[in-house]
């Protein structure tokens, strides 16, 4: 097996994500301005990848490289050459025709083109009958796809779609060389077809189309080499991105001293839970509930329907339940609490209008989830006192659907690039959002950027929210602030469901099961 010792060699990434645009000019700068070769980079690009697919696949036999005509084909040639060196059987499938190749390669990839010709590749243009043929007949394959890098512009031809859906239909494994073909680098969503990796080699920046929505989907494993570029080139960059080490965050949260007293600790109001002729939101406040008094709220009141007082009590009565039918029965609870969190199951009646103006007009931090973000987005919050001063130390969290009513678009369109809907969302409404789904997306109260790399599809079921709106109410009243209290949230919320699923796979994981281990974790008895 080939190894590699550059200390920059990473599989999980760093934290800072790239736009393309951003990922192109590190590695102009590398090239013009520090002197590294092009054809240096496509090299050390073509080993690493080389090196993960022999990590991944050591077994394999056969190798298929599937090149377009960019630079990232001369990534798929070095691929090649590398693997007839260890005598794994290589065959190239190019788009375009042997003949043509030296006119519209470019200069590097031209000279890994030659590199694998030297190594006595096999160079075949694409041809499905022959493809199909030829994948039936090798012994394990690993197919590679070097089509399209980060350049990629526009509707894909239908070449490539052809090409494309052969990859996805061999059912073999597969690695995308930078980034899946069809995958936007930026936003992470597929306009027609993408390669389903299982698989992905990224080098110089991270992109981080790769870590939300369809993009963490088709993009498999992620690894990640910075091709040995400088320091220097990144420090001209902003990362358009920051992933989020809960670690980090974590030494935000205040420490108690030796005679702290649940006074110390804060008292949040969870407000929700309404009712129906033929149905009850009870069990949301609940949870969230339970779940801000086991990461360390000092005192945790509930205000619901008078129906689930009971309920609330028999399932953790150190609950301080106040069952209510009107928004005044709710002032009193105002007056004793240092944080609010508003929506878990609170429906959208009369009743849960009367709760929302009195919260939303209070003093105190804010999380603002589920129905609350329906009336949020439909009343004119912004006439009421002191909301313009007070909507910046609120914590918004809707889910795809709930965003697109914030901002009156679909939900097509929220998903079409999360991080600009986060953003829009953050500067129509203030405070922190925290956009939900695949790779959740924070924007602070300062604009900022970050993105949660945890998570899985397990949690894909009722309440999910709701215990993240208890854990972010609860870091809140702790002492926290609205940036630091969702960073931390966030990805505690996030790993707890990993650790879960590792134990016990991803089928049957409800929302009461992360409580025990996100208390294990922001007391750092367990690591994420």
């Amino acid at each position: 097996m080939v190894s590699t010792s550059d200390p920059s060699t990473i599989s999980s990434g760093t934290s800072s994500l790239y736009l393309a645009k951003q990922v192109a000019e590190i590695d102009q700068y590398a090239i013009t301005q520090l002197g590294i070769p092009g054809v240096v980079l496509m090299k050390r690009a073509g080993r690493y990848s080389f090196e993960c697919l022999l990590t991944e696949w050591p077994e394999t036999q056969s190798v298929h490289i599937v090149c377009g005509s960019g630079n990232n084909a001369g990534d798929g040639y070095v691929i090649a050459a590398l693997a007839k060196q260890h005598n794994i059987e290589a065959t190239i499938w190019s788009l375009k025709s042997q003949e043509s190749l030296p006119d519209i390669l470019s200069a590097v990839a031209l000279a890994a083109y030659r590199y694998a010709q030297q190594e006595c590749v096999e160079c075949r243009e694409f041809d499905m009958l022959e493809w199909t043929t030829a994948i039936a007949a090798s012994q394990s394959p690993v197919i590679v796809d070097a089509l399209l890098g980060i350049g990629a512009k526009g509707q894909l031809r239908d070449t490539y779609v052809t090409a494309i859906e052969a990859i996805n239909a061999s059912d073999c494994p597969v690695l995308a060389v930078d980034i899946p073909s069809g995958v936007n680098p930026n936003t992470g969503t597929v306009d027609s077809v993408a390669v389903r990796a299982d698989v992905t080699v990224s080098f110089v920046g991270q992109k981080q189309g790769l870590y939300t929505g369809l993009g963490r989907v088709y993009s498999g494993e992620r690894y990640f080499y910075n091709l040995g570029i400088p320091l220097e080139s990144y420090e001209r960059v902003k990362p358009e991105t920051q992933m989020i080490n809960y670690r980090e965050w974590l030494s935000f949260l205040p420490e108690r001293s030796m005679d702290a007293h649940k006074g110390h600790c804060g008292h949040v109001l969870i407000v929700g839970g309404d009712k129906g002729i033929s149905y009850g939101y009870g069990g949301a406040p609940i949870m969230a509930a339970q779940m801000a008094l086991r990461t360390g709220a000092g005192l945790v009141s509930l205000a619901t329907r008078p129906e689930f007082v009971a309920a609330a009590l028999m399932r953790q009565p150190e609950i301080m339940v106040t069952g209510i039918d009107n928004g005044q029965a709710l002032l009193p609870m105002l007056e004793r609490v240092s944080g609010i969190v508003i929506g878990p199951g609170l429906g959208r009646s009369s009743w849960s209008e009367q709760l929302f103006y009195h919260c939303i007009s209070s003093q105190f931090p804010l999380v603002i989830d589920a129905d609350a973000l329906h009336l949020l987005a439909h009343k004119k919050f912004g006439q009421l006192p002191g909301v313009e001063k007070r909507h910046r130390q609120w914590i918004l969290t809707p889910h795809p659907g709930e965003a697109a009513v914030l901002l009156e678009c679909s939900v097509d369109e929220v998903q079409a690039n999360r991080f600009h809907a986060a953003v829009q969302i953050q500067q129509q409404y203030g405070g922190v959002v925290v956009l939900k789904g695949a790779g959740t997306v924070v924007v602070t109260s300062t604009g900022e950027q970050w993105l949660c790399n945890a998570g899985n599809p397990g949690m894909a079921s009722g309440g999910m929210g709701d215990v993240l709106s208890g854990l972010l109410g609860s870091l809140l009243v702790q002492g926290m602030t609205v940036n630091a209290a969702a960073l931390l949230g966030v990805s505690l919320h996030a790993l707890a469901a990993d650790r879960w699923v590792e134990e016990n796979g991803q089928r049957g994981l409800l929302a009461t099961d992360l409580i025990p281990y996100v208390q294990l974790m922001i007391d750092g008895k367990v690591n994420g």
